[in-house]
């Protein structure tokens, strides 16, 4: 049975590396309201449908639909592919929903009193409690750093459009006035750290999943 290809894609996990700087270079200099009305009060009739449907993305029935579908994949065909799925997408969220319980942060909604300034998407529940960090963004980086990591090394590239589905259910999270930006950056790096550890067990054992067979 053939071993599927992994690889710590670099056009993933560059622009990654460039985020995690960036972002935190940003949550140094600016305030929660200043980071989160940056993202919140930039909107358009055509910007509510679009987020509303990308952040959908970082919903867990959507990573389950796209992972079962890669079962289709002869090379995924495999018992070290299923565990591998399970584990990296089913593991981080049940950390994520432990910090939110132990934490429970007020989400902007709440922080900021329901301001008049706060955007709102009427058919978005109004959420307000338990933050920190956002589920959602956690879910989407590492279903789609999971899948960077699957990508043949010919098709690597499509690792940047990869990351720029995850940054953008980030980007939803605050759009819809869901999270704030630290919510949306701690989300991100713990669910790719995730990823990074589970694969790299899981790239440490894979021979044992494919021994040859003796005569």
């Amino acid at each position: 049975m053939q071993k599927p290809y992994t690889s710590y894609n670099p056009f993933f996990f560059i622009p990654f590396i460039i985020w995690v700087i960036g972002g935190g270079i940003a949550l140094a200099m600016f305030d929660n309201k200043t980071l989160f009305a940056a993202f919140n009060t930039h909107y358009s009739e055509a910007g509510d449908v679009i987020m509303l449907y990308t952040t959908w993305l970082g919903e867990g029935i959507f990573s389950a639909v796209v992972l079962l579908l890669l079962l289709g994949v002869s090379a995924l065909r495999n018992w070290w592919y299923f565990l591998a799925a399970v584990l990296t997408n089913g593991l981080p969220p049940l950390f994520i929903q432990a910090i939110k319980t132990n934490v429970g942060a007020p989400r902007p909604l709440k922080y900021f009193n329901e301001a008049d300034w706060i955007h709102i998407v009427p058919v978005w529940p109004r959420l307000m409690e338990r933050s920190f960090p956002s589920g959602h963004t956690c879910a989407a980086f590492c279903l789609f750093s999971f899948l960077a990591i699957l990508l043949p090394a010919k098709h690597r590239v499509w690792g940047t459009v990869l990351f720029v589905l995850a940054i953008l259910v980030g980007y939803s999270r605050m759009y819809l006035a869901a999270h704030f930006f630290a919510d949306v950056y701690a989300g991100s790096i713990i669910g790719t750290l995730f990823i990074l550890v589970i694969m790299a067990i899981m790239r440490r054992y894979q021979d044992r999943f494919f021994k040859e067979k003796t005569i």
